[in-house]
């Protein structure tokens, strides 16, 4: 890889962009880091071989700038960065909720902005990564911010008008199936398992069913519908999830998580 690629604010997410690339043939000279506290810079170095630079050193040198601060704090990077960015600076926002327009307006005129929702996940390479252009974007800096987040898991684009829904959706998806399993391992605790024993049942299972959701090509209704026979015990639990409106439950959760991320967008609004 011939361009320079930094990652301001390498937290768990930025570290694990790091390391998919390399894994996937990167070099470390060509990747750069920022973070707030030195002792966090040293540590990616040693265990990345990646260099630490400041903000406006990263701005400055690289070809592609990766930005996954917090938020609240976007505004505050941008304001250092501004004076440091050209206009043939590709910069990638992995901010919720921040629209391209808020980078737009900060940056010089012209600078291509691509937005991107990607998952806990990455820790693992099963990311999922949500693409947005912004109105300079070309499909080649779409095509550069795949080969980047393509390497710790799958990729998707889509209109920057639906980035909302994809975050309640799939950027805050993990914590949804992690409360799902901590819900059931407690059950299983309740009808008479050991801890570890409901949570090995539990965890296998869903890695089965999402193998069995992604390669079977079948839709999630058949797939259930297999295993609920007349009268057995998967239609009576099933019973009682819709009594508890578990499905109203989960869809009210989405559209309050989709409703944050756009409150978030119009907190970033001047």
């Amino acid at each position: 890889m011939a361009q320079k690629v930094a990652v301001l604010g390498a937290g768990k997410i930025g570290e694990a962009l790091l390391s998919g690339v390399i894994r996937a043939g990167w070099a470390p000279a060509d990747l750069l880091v920022t973070t707030r506290r030195q002792e966090r810079a040293d540590e990616l170095r040693s265990r990345h071989g990646v260099t630490a630079v400041t903000n406006a050193e990263a701005a400055k040198t690289a070809d592609t700038l990766i930005l996954t601060v917090k938020p609240q704090d976007m505004g505050t990077l941008l304001d250092e960065l501004a004076p440091h960015v050209p206009a043939d600076r590709l910069v990638i926002s992995g901010a919720a909720g921040i629209p391209t327009s808020f980078f737009e307006e900060r940056l010089t005129a012209g600078t291509p902005v691509v937005r991107v929702m990607t998952n806990t996940p990455a820790l693992v390479d099963e990311a999922m990564s949500v693409i947005s252009a912004g109105t300079h974007a070309t499909a080649d800096h779409l095509a550069h911010a795949e080969e980047i987040f393509g390497a710790v898991g799958k990729t998707l684009r889509v209109p920057e008008s639906q980035q909302d829904a994809c975050t309640a959706l799939s950027g805050s998806g993990p914590a949804y199936f992690f409360y799902l399993v901590e819900a059931m391992t407690d059950a299983g605790i309740l009808l008479g398992l050991p801890r570890d024993k409901a949570l090995d049942l539990i965890v296998q299972s869903a890695i089965g069913a999402a193998t069995m959701l992604r390669d079977s090509g079948e839709h999630p209704v058949r797939l259930r519908e297999n295993v609920t026979s007349p009268a057995g015990t998967t239609i009576n639990a099933i019973r009682e999830l819709e009594n508890h409106g578990v499905r109203a439950a989960l869809i009210a959760a989405l559209e309050a998580a989709r409703d944050r991320s756009r409150e978030l967008a119009s907190g970033t609004k001047d």
